[in-house]
C-alpha cells in the first residue's frame, strides 16, 4: 500500500529557530540526513517519490473566480503559523511501517543536530474510491 509522508513545519510547537537562521553546516546535515532517507527508502524498495517545498513565501493559493478565472493570492502569508515543507510517497507492507519511517525522519537533525521531532503525516494513497460509494 502507498503512503504519502507530509513533513509539517509548524512555528507554535516548535523549540527551534526558522532554518534560514541555521548554520551552513546545520543546513548540510539536515539535507545529508534527508538524502540518507531517501536512498535507504530506495534501497529498501519502499521509495516512490517526494520531494522538498520551498516556503511559504514561496507558495501560492489559487481558487477559481467567476468563470474559472484564476485568483492568485501570493505570500508571503504573515499569519501563517504552519506550511507543508515536503513529502515522500513510500510503498510498504503495512500502516505500521509508513508510521515508522515517518518517525524516523521526524527525528532529522536540526541546530546543533539536535533532532526536530517535525510532525510528520501519514496517509494511505487511495487507488479507488471506497466500496461503500
Amino acid at each position: 500500500m502507498k503512503y504519502m509522508l507530509l513533513m509539517q513545519f509548524s512555528a507554535a510547537g516548535t523549540d527551534f529557530p526558522p532554518i534560514d537562521t541555521w548554520t551552513p553546516e546545520e543546513i548540510r546535515a539536515h539535507i545529508g540526513f534527508m538524502g540518507e532517507v531517501n536512498a535507504k527508502l530506495t534501497a529498501d524498495g519502499e521509495w516512490v517519490q517526494g520531494e522538498g517545498l520551498g516556503g511559504p513565501q514561496q507558495a501560492r493559493i489559487v481558487r477559481a473566480g467567476e468563470g474559472g478565472v484564476p485568483v492568485v493570492t501570493e505570500g508571503p502569508f504573515a499569519e501563517t503559523k504552519e506550511f507543508l515543507a515536503g513529502w515522500w510517497i513510500v510503498d510498504c507492507e503495512t500502516p505500521q511501517r509508513a508510521v515508522e519511517i515517518a518517525a524516523y525522519i521526524s527525528a532529522a537533525p536540526g541546530p546543533g543536530g539536535r533532532p526536530l521531532s517535525m510532525p510528520i503525516e501519514v496517509h494511505p494513497v487511495m487507488s479507488a474510491p471506497p466500496q461503500e460509494l
